[in-house]
């Protein structure tokens, strides 16, 4: 019997406190090497330091979601700058209580729960806001809401497995 393997990648856009950060770092490491050259020279150092920092904190920027569908099983990568990958989550859809768009009133009786967990893993793409599902998950007694952006092949696949926890309204 043959596994079922579904992978997709989304890319996460800028949000606007990643420009904001972003944006402030460059303006910073500017006017200190500006100092530094014209002002006095201790502010060298805080300039250096400042570019090693830009050199760290400038990829993280760069995000993409990677999302695995292995026979019930999601798990959800974070890729940084296409270097570095990290497990963000591991969800079996045994687990799951119910798998629908974000926008759907399925979930208005989670929606109010000021217990549960947000994780998003999404785009952050205005335009693909329709494509988002939400994922309610009891793990260990709490409640973790996944939003994530699953292809129509990975919700049919889903809606296979377990078709009374899965909707696509």
């Amino acid at each position: 019997m043959s596994d079922l393997y579904l992978e997709e990648m989304v890319k996460r856009r800028w949000t606007a406190k990643d420009k904001a950060i972003r944006m402030i770092l460059m303006v910073l490491t500017v006017l200190l090497i500006i100092g530094a050259f014209f002002v006095h020279y201790i502010l060298v150092f805080p300039a250096i330091a400042i570019c090693v920092a830009d050199i760290f904190i400038f990829p993280r920027f760069n995000v993409e979601w990677e999302y695995q569908y292995v026979n019930g099983e999601l798990d959800v990568d974070r890729i940084i700058n296409k270097a570095k990958r990290k497990r963000k989550g591991s969800f079996d859809l045994d687990n799951v209580e119910i798998l629908a768009p974000a926008s759907s009133h399925r979930l208005d009786y989670y929606n109010n729960n000021q217990q549960m967990k947000d994780f998003n893993y999404t785009s952050n793409d205005p335009d693909r806001v329709k494509m988002v599902y939400a994922m309610i998950v009891s793990d260990e007694g709490t409640l973790k809401r996944i939003l994530f952006e699953p292809s129509a092949q990975m919700i049919r696949d889903m809606r296979a497995r377990a078709p009374r926890k899965v909707f696509e309204d």
